[in-house]
């Protein structure tokens, strides 16, 4: 390109950012609702227009031309997929913690485990109740019963492995 045709291209490019820059930003803020957002598509705008020109492309109506750029660059934006921040979501309302659902499921199971303990062998059954009713260690359940640790989880694992069996064939 001769720098005769950059002068020019740059003078007819200036006049047009001078002119539509404004309005372009206003336009854009009303489409996407984002002061940061806007600024980049509008600047998006003017170097696809840039581009274009210095590639020898011809524009009859600038401001035409312009627009038509800036609307096909805020439907891409519009169809990007989002991504939402945590800490905005919070800042919402949001609470990630468990649903009542959740909540619900787990203590019909958990009633439903206890149920499937009385199922158990006698020597299981004290274990098991000590173990998962009353969250006690293996230690304690050792001190109570006068069995070593050891045993203690042996059983414990024997239990669990027989509840098991017994609360899918439910």
């Amino acid at each position: 390109m001769t720098t005769e045709k950059e002068v020019q291209l740059t003078g007819i490019f200036n006049h047009a950012h001078f002119d539509f820059n404004t309005k372009l930003n206003a336009y854009a803020h009303f489409k996407v609702q984002n002061k940061s957002t806007c600024d980049d598509l509008v600047q998006d705008t003017f170097m696809k227009t840039w581009v274009f020109m210095v590639k020898g492309g011809k524009i009859d109506a600038m401001k035409a031309f312009l627009y038509h750029i800036l609307n096909n660059l805020i439907v891409d934006e519009y169809r990007k997929r989002k991504t939402v921040s945590l800490d905005l979501l919070l800042e919402k309302g949001f609470d990630p913690g468990e649903s009542e659902l959740e909540k619900l499921f787990d203590s019909i199971d958990g009633k439903a485990a206890l149920i499937s303990i009385k199922s158990l062998p006698e020597k299981y059954q004290a274990i098991m109740r000590m173990r998962f009713v009353r969250s006690m260690s293996l230690e304690e359940i050792s001190i109570f019963t006068g069995l070593s640790k050891n045993t203690i989880a042996v059983q414990t694992h024997r239990g669990l492995e027989k509840l098991k069996i017994l609360y899918l064939h439910q």
